[in-house]
């Protein structure tokens, strides 16, 4: 495995990092087990894989948790929250709930990045003016170190949110959908999180090329994820799985040698 310090943190993360969303959540919407979603977390540990990605409407932190007990002290557990409920957008105290409620099913005491998720350009501002002084609060009482924000991609593949958010100095991480078919972030993120600092995860660096093409899974991998792999500010490449075998596989692709710039697109 490869690591690389994680923007201006002090994290140090895993070149590659376990999703525990998408598609498959572990594996858990397409019928696997708990004990087969367990797995496929203990597997990536086992590969060096130290960073481990879930959230709250994931409904796979107790999952996660269970697999990390023990081994708590070498993983960089990230989770998120989304920003709204039921009756719109989400109060300080309420997010304060939904933390202890991560931390819990996490076991643990405090969270190494919490992020607010899926954030649309229209709800930035109440991210900024209500959220964000309730997590300096949370992270003074030590309940989690790191704060971060992530996009939703498929809503806002400019970027908009994230253009707006990296102009405050609050977020030391965010999460960035960027693909060969998708890869504005390169002229409009990355320039920006690389000067302040910013760490980034990448998210969707496969997804979308498996949906439209037609080569074999192996050739996808490797295509999509050397792309990512070698561009300029991109910190950790999130991948997710509910296959052991999988899981290995998009590891490989992912610290295979990074492929020279005339087998993927510019």
């Amino acid at each position: 495995m490869e690591y690389t310090t994680l923007g201006r943190t002090e994290l140090r993360v895993s070149v590659v990092g376990l999703g525990c969303g998408g598609p498959s959540c572990l594996g858990l919407r397409r019928g696997a087990t708990e004990d087969e979603a367990i797995a496929v977390v203990e597997c990536a540990l086992d590969l060096g894989v130290n960073l481990i990605d879930t959230a709250r409407g994931y409904h796979t932190e107790e999952v996660v948790g269970r697999a990390v007990a023990g081994r708590r002290a070498g993983v960089v557990l990230s989770t998120k929250s989304r920003v709204e409920d039921r009756s719109g957008p989400l109060s300080a105290k309420s997010l304060a709930q939904r933390l202890e409620q991560s931390l819990k099913h996490l076991r643990t005491d405090c969270v190494d990045l919490y992020f607010l998720h899926g954030v649309l350009p229209g709800e930035y501002e109440h991210c900024v003016k209500e959220l964000v002084p309730e997590l300096f609060r949370l992270r003074e009482q030590g309940k989690l170190r790191y704060l971060g924000i992530s996009e939703r991609f498929q809503e806002d593949p400019q970027h908009q949110m994230l253009q707006r958010a990296l102009q405050n100095d609050c977020w030391d991480s965010v999460m960035v959908g960027f693909n060969s078919l998708s890869p504005s972030a390169r002229e409009s993120i990355f320039p920006r999180t690389r000067a302040g600092g910013v760490g980034t995860l990448i998210m969707f660096a496969a997804r979308h090329l498996f949906e439209r093409e037609a080569q074999s899974s192996a050739e996808i991998a490797d295509a999509a994820y050397g792309f990512c792999r070698r561009e300029p500010g991109a910190d950790v490449i999130l991948t997710g799985t509910g296959s052991v075998e999988h899981l290995k596989q998009n590891c490989e692709s992912i610290l295979r040698a990074p492929l020279p710039p005339q087998v993927v697109p510019a």
